[in-house]
C-alpha cells in the first residue's frame, strides 16, 4: 500500500471523532491522548483520556476496507456548590465510549476522484448498569476526495488536497446529514494551512521533523445518563435530565516532533473561545448548565502517522 493511497484511505476517519465536534488528524493510525479543562471561575474540571486503532484492509486495486476501534473516558469533576445543589449526586462525574467503525474507500473508474463510506456504531453512557438502548449511537459518512499533495508526476507547485463530506449521527438531534468540509494548501516551502470544519490551521516547519502550528476547532462529547437525573433548578422547580453534551471551540498553539518514523509527540495548549456543558432532556433541550466560562487547556499525546 503506498503513501498516497494510505493518506486518502484514512481520509474517511475524519468522521471518527465526529459527531462534528472531534477532529483527528487524517493521517493517524494510531493515537493515545490525554485532555485537561480547567474550568474557568470555578472548581470544576473536565479531564479525557482517548485512544484508538485503524486497521486497512486491500480487497481490490484501490479499494480498502477499513476497520476501527476508539476508547474515551471523560470524567467531570463537579464541585461548585450550586452545581452540587442542583444535582445532589456526584454519579454523573464518569463516562465512556466505545466506538466500532467499518469504512471502505476506491477510486472512481478512469479517475484520481476518491470516494469514501464509512459506519459507525457507538456506546456512550455514565454505565452505572449494564448497557442500554439509549446509550447506542448510530452514525454514518460519505466522502469525495481530492489529493493532489503527493503525486510524483505532473505535481502542482503549491500541493492541495480537498475533501468534502456530509456525516449524520443520531446524537445530533436534526433528521439531515452535516457537513464536513477540509481545503489543504502547502502554500510556502515549509508552510501549509487548513481550513474546514470542525479545524481551521496553520503550520510552520521551523526544523527537520518539528512543526508548530496554531489552529481553532471544535471539541466535544455526548453521552446518555443511566438512571434520569432529577434536577432541582434555583427557582425550586424539577426537570429530567436524560444526557449531558460538552461542546467547545478551541483556539490555540501546538508543537508536534517527529521522533521516529511515523512516530509522533504532540502537545497543545490554548484558549476555549466557547465552552458549553449541559444536561438535557430527552428532546435535547438544555435542563441545566454546569458551566460556559471561558478557561485554558491543554492536550497531548503519542500518534502513529503513516
Amino acid at each position: 500500500m503506498n503513501f498516497k493511497n494510505k493518506l486518502a484511505l484514512l481520509l474517511l476517519f475524519a468522521a471518527l471523532t465526529l459527531p462534528v465536534f472531534t477532529y483527528a488528524q487524517l493521517t493517524d493510525l494510531a493515537r493515545v491522548e490525554y485532555t485537561y479543562f480547567p474550568q474557568g471561575d470555578s472548581e470544576n474540571s473536565f479531564k479525557r483520556f482517548r485512544a484508538f486503532v485503524n486497521v486497512p484492509f486491500k480487497v481490490s486495486e484501490d479499494g480498502y476496507l477499513v476497520s476501527g476501534f476508539e476508547y474515551r473516558n471523560f470524567f467531570l469533576k463537579l464541585q461548585d456548590p450550586e452545581v452540587l445543589a442542583a444535582l445532589n449526586k456526584t454519579d454523573l462525574e464518569h463516562y465512556q465510549s466505545f466506538t466500532f467503525t467499518l469504512g471502505y474507500t476506491n477510486k472512481f473508474k478512469d479517475s484520481d476522484l476518491r470516494y469514501a463510506f464509512q459506519g459507525e456504531i457507538k456506546a456512550a453512557s455514565n454505565f452505572k448498569s449494564s448497557l442500554e438502548g439509549e446509550d447506542i449511537i448510530f452514525g454514518g459518512s460519505g466522502y469525495l476526495i481530492w489529493d493532489k499533495t503527493r503525486e510524483k508526476e505532473n505535481a502542482p507547485e503549491k500541493p492541495w488536497r480537498l475533501v468534502l463530506g456530509l456525516n449524520y449521527s443520531t446524537t445530533a438531534g436534526r433528521p439531515f446529514p452535516l457537513p464536513f468540509v477540509n481545503y489543504y494548501r502547502e502554500f510556502a516551502p515549509k508552510w501549509s494551512f487548513g481550513l474546514g470544519v470542525p479545524k481551521s490551521n496553520i503550520k510552520w516547519e521551523f526544523v527537520k521533523n518539528m512543526e508548530l502550528q496554531g489552529f481553532v476547532t471544535l471539541d466535544g462529547f455526548f453521552a446518555n445518563i443511566q438512571d434520569d437525573v432529577t434536577v432541582t433548578l434555583p427557582d425550586g422547580t424539577q426537570k429530567i435530565a436524560e444526557n449531558v453534551g460538552f461542546t467547545t471551540v478551541l483556539g490555540g498553539l501546538g508543537y508536534e516532533w517527529e521522533f521516529a518514523d511515523h512516530f509522533l509527540f504532540y502537545v497543545y495548549g490554548g484558549y476555549t473561545l466557547l465552552n458549553d456543558i449541559r444536561l438535557r432532556d430527552k428532546d435535547n433541550e438544555d435542563v441545566f448548565t454546569i458551566n460556559d466560562t471561558a478557561s485554558y487547556y491543554t492536550r497531548g499525546g503519542i500518534k502513529v502517522k503513516i
